[in-house]
């Protein structure tokens, strides 16, 4: 299974709707959006995917770690640990191992998690692929939409078929 660590704040300062959410209304929202966005992204393509958002700033955190569906986690950091370095840690144990990507547009994150084994793609590029995938997941609904429409028998029935043999029910539910 493909491994995915995601820089949250570097997504969010990247990606314009969520940037002009945090703007707007304010980061948990943006940081929400984005924990939406990524549980139909990892749930499609079956990829584990760590959200990784910086707390090293909050005194006395000591982290934390939630696991929002089967392949979604998302990270807050503790004290005096960046999103850069808890990434580094995790590719540094398992990205020679396993196959895992790194997004990032941090240029120096993107070197140094490469030279540890993993791949690297920059916010931008994830956000292509995000909205590559939500246009596959819309063509998949629609086309299960459109087998369940015709499940039933007067779905597969031109509008005359159907009106002769609806004719038939009622005159012989009257009988």
């Amino acid at each position: 299974m493909k491994t995915i660590f995601v820089d949250g704040y570097n997504v969010i300062n990247s990606w314009a709707e969520l940037n002009s959410i945090k703007n707007n209304i304010n980061l948990e929202s943006a940081r929400e959006k984005l924990i939406e966005i990524l549980i139909d992204y990892s749930e499609f393509k079956g990829y584990k995917i760590f959200l990784v958002f910086d707390a090293h700033l909050i005194q006395g955190n000591s982290g934390e770690k939630i696991k929002v569906t089967k392949n979604l986690i998302v990270v807050y950091t503790k004290e005096s640990e960046t999103a850069d370095s808890f990434i580094e840690k995790y590719v540094n144990s398992i990205g020679r191992k396993y196959e895992v990507c790194v997004v990032t547009s941090d240029n120096l994150e993107q070197q140094v998690v490469f030279q540890r084994g993993s791949t690297r793609m920059s916010s931008i590029e994830f956000y292509n692929e995000v909205i590559n995938v939500k246009g596959k997941i819309s063509l998949k609904a629609k086309k299960i939409a459109s087998e369940k429409r015709y499940n039933r028998i007067e779905d597969r029935l031109d509008d005359n078929t159907f009106k002769i043999l609806d004719k038939i029910r009622k005159d012989d539910k009257n009988s």
